[in-house]
């Protein structure tokens, strides 16, 4: 028969196996805990980079950055900016467009490229024509693109395919032959950032699916945009054209979202260099 410091001896084991059982749990429980915070964490933030990027299958893309954020905005990762193209001994600049399978194009611009002055384009479309002024000291390389397709009549007959009128966005996007933000000319170049450009109403720049990808696909800015400065700031918009800007506006998006095809279509029925 045990004596009672025995059975004292044998409860205390028993209360260490259940401390220890107790301790084993809560140690499971916790590391439980930890991974399906991680795995929480994980889906939250690839959700929030899908969100921020709106960039599928290779779509030309602009997205506003929040309202509330501070100078030079960005609600996705700030493009490269690229090293500024090399000025050749004659005064042109040297671009490099490098052929790819957005689309097919009459060729590519030639390399060197007009590195001073404007050129200056006439938008005729279903809705009133918009002047625009290129800047080709500021973004040689993407006047010299815009130049090339006007000339070859890509852009004639091609739809303005998105509209926006969100807090932080307000522009017409143009320039994809196929109207789905998918298309472009056949070759892309450099995008050509400071970290410094904002986007304010009149502003004309290249859309882009990331650093590096601008192609045929621009944007018309209606009113003041809060955008991350990722965008070649190619020049502006003429006081008619943003007349005309401002009516396509007033009509709306389809089915009254705040980011769609304009309610009312609009194309591009001829771009024209004027000499």
């Amino acid at each position: 028969m045990p004596t009672n410091k025995q059975r004292r001896e044998a409860a205390q084991r028993r209360l260490q196996r259940q401390l220890e059982r107790r301790a084993q749990i809560a140690r499971k429980r916790h590391r439980n805990l930890l991974i399906g915070l991680s795995v929480i964490a994980v889906l939250a933030v690839v959700g929030a980079i899908f969100a921020i990027t709106s960039v599928a299958g290779g779509d030309d893309d602009v997205t506003a950055a929040p309202a509330s954020t501070s100078a030079a905005p960005s609600s996705e990762p700030a493009a490269t900016s690229a090293a500024a193209p090399s000025t050749n001994a004659d005064g042109t600049v040297a671009c490099t467009y490098t052929p790819d399978d957005s689309g097919t194009a009459a060729g590519t611009p030639p390399a060197n490229v007009p590195g001073t002055g404007t050129a200056t384009l006439t938008m005729a479309t279903s809705a009133g024509d918009i002047g625009l002024s290129l800047d080709q000291a500021k973004a040689p390389c993407a006047s010299a693109s815009f130049v090339h397709l006007a000339s070859t009549g890509f852009f004639n007959g091609t739809p303005c395919h998105r509209e926006t009128s969100s807090e932080g966005l307000k522009v017409l996007q143009c320039g994809d032959p196929t109207g789905q933000g998918t298309g472009g000319p056949g070759y892309s170049y450099p995008t050509q950032v400071t970290g410094d450009e904002t986007y304010g109403r009149g502003t004309l720049a290249m859309a882009n699916a990331g650093a590096g990808t601008d192609g045929s696909q621009f944007f018309l800015v209606y009113a003041d945009s809060q955008l991350p400065p990722n965008y070649t700031v190619v020049g502006t918009i003429d006081e008619a054209g943003l007349g005309v800007l401002d009516q396509i506006a007033a009509k709306g998006i389809e089915g009254g979202a705040t980011d769609g095809a304009p309610a009312e279509p609009v194309s591009i029925t001829t771009m024209t260099v004027q000499q």
